[in-house]
């Protein structure tokens, strides 16, 4: 997805990453004085993944992100996590992610009461980005909606959003039972681990009888993976390469992890490497560039909006986001490229005479371009491509650029 590892208003920017790395204070907290014990508690508090104890073992620095130990980083520099993940693959724990299975005739309606996308024209076991939207046309939270053909939805969305996700299916859950209709919601238990990057195809197709070529980007099929039954293999990431999201069964997914591992083109990987590689894709990340103040149009997302949809107004915020496709909105996400000090979340962007027309959301210096990129958003007048504006580091300001995204070109397998 695109948006897949985020949380909602804790926006995790690399630097940010560095700044809530946890202590590591063992197994106990005797002897410990009264700061370690406060960290002790604090990381004990924290969700934790089936594959904790794996990253642990293998060098993962462990971070507090959307209320779980995550990651952020291995043995490897963050850079050279990342530039592995562009030229061979690395592995990404996204296990704290929420996983949906829908149920039930009228699914394909009760999804479609929350979300933009077109559901019903989707082909068995193709999926597509999709938004969660309020009726004042903000975006709850982003997902990947599948129609899988074991006849149910299969879901995806955001960790940092879970509890207000579930919420929100179940408030309308309770409402279409309540008028008969044919539904329910499974929240599943398993583990989800995502293989990214170029030779992700030649390092998976070794554990796979099928041949993962007729596997495109955005479709899925439950499968063995080496040797690991019952597997959801879908084409997809955060990345902006070719990958794929496997949903596995918890007891089980240490072994798969480890088999894939023995592969000298598969690295480990974290959270400071998957952020700087959406970043470069130009993918958004909940609670730093989408969030409930923001619209679809004002987003750059309006290809998310099914056309029958647009037709229909059958959505929450359709009354708002509609018209906006046609009238505009008065700010725009935009990606922004300069050099010099990097740009960070709520950097002000100013226009070429000093005046404040927006401000950045994400950025971080891109380990492949050697420049800054950035995305945030901007007056409309400021959002064409190759616009010239400013942005203000430190009380000093810095040429910048308003540049097309993804700023790295993606790479995703169509066929």
């Amino acid at each position: 997805m695109w948006a897949r590892v985020t949380a909602a208003g804790s926006g995790l920017g690399l630097r940010a990453s560095r700044e809530c790395v946890l202590r590591v204070t063992g197994a106990g907290c005797a002897g410990k004085t009264p700061q370690e014990r406060r960290d002790f508690s604090a990381e004990a508090a924290l969700k934790k993944t089936p594959l904790f104890d794996f990253h642990r073992n293998n060098g993962g620095k462990m971070v507090e992100f959307a209320g779980w130990s995550m990651p952020v980083q291995y043995k490897d520099s963050h850079i050279a996590s990342h530039m592995h993940t562009r030229e061979h693959c690395s592995i990404f724990d996204v296990s704290h992610m929420l996983q949906t299975k829908i149920h039930g005739k009228d699914r394909i309606k009760f999804m479609e009461s929350l979300v933009v996308a077109d559901i019903a024209e989707l082909k068995d076991n193709q999926g597509t980005l999709s938004l969660f939207t309020n009726e004042k046309g903000g975006i709850i939270d982003d997902l990947i909606v599948t129609k899988t053909n074991q006849g149910y939805l299969y879901v995806v969305s955001n960790a940092g959003c879970a509890d207000k996700d579930s919420a929100h299916m179940k408030a309308r859950l309770a409402e279409y039972k309540a008028a008969g209709f044919d539904v329910d919601l499974e929240f599943i238990d398993e583990a989800l681990i995502a293989l990214q990057g170029p030779t992700t195809a030649q390092v998976l197709q070794a554990g796979l009888k099928g041949d993962l070529s007729k596997l495109t980007f955005m479709t899925s099929t439950l499968v063995t993976v080496f040797s690991v039954p019952d597997c959801r293999v879908t084409r997809c990431g955060y990345t902006g390469e070719d990958g794929v999201e496997i949903s596995v069964p918890r007891s089980r997914v240490v072994e798969l992890a480890e088999k894939l591992l023995s592969n000298n083109e598969v690295k480990l990987a974290g959270l400071g490497a998957r952020d700087s590689l959406r970043l470069e894709a130009g993918l958004c990340l909940y609670g730093n560039d989408i969030d409930e103040t923001t619209t679809p149009v004002e987003a750059s997302l309006v290809w998310t909006i099914g056309k029958r949809r647009r037709q229909t107004k059958d959505f929450p915020g359709a009354d708002i986001i509609v018209p906006q496709i046609k009238a505009k909105t008065a700010r725009k996400r935009v990606g922004l490229l300069s050099t010099g000090p990097p740009v960070r979340q709520h950097t002000p962007i100013l226009s070429p005479d000093g005046q404040v027309i927006g401000e950045v959301t994400s950025g971080c210096p891109s380990p492949c371009l050697k420049k800054n990129v950035a995305m945030g958003y901007v007056d409309a007048a400021f959002a064409k491509n190759g616009a010239a504006v400013q942005v203000e580091i430190r009380k000093k300001t810095v040429p910048a650029i308003v540049s097309k995204m993804p700023f790295v070109p993606t790479n995703y397998y169509t066929g």
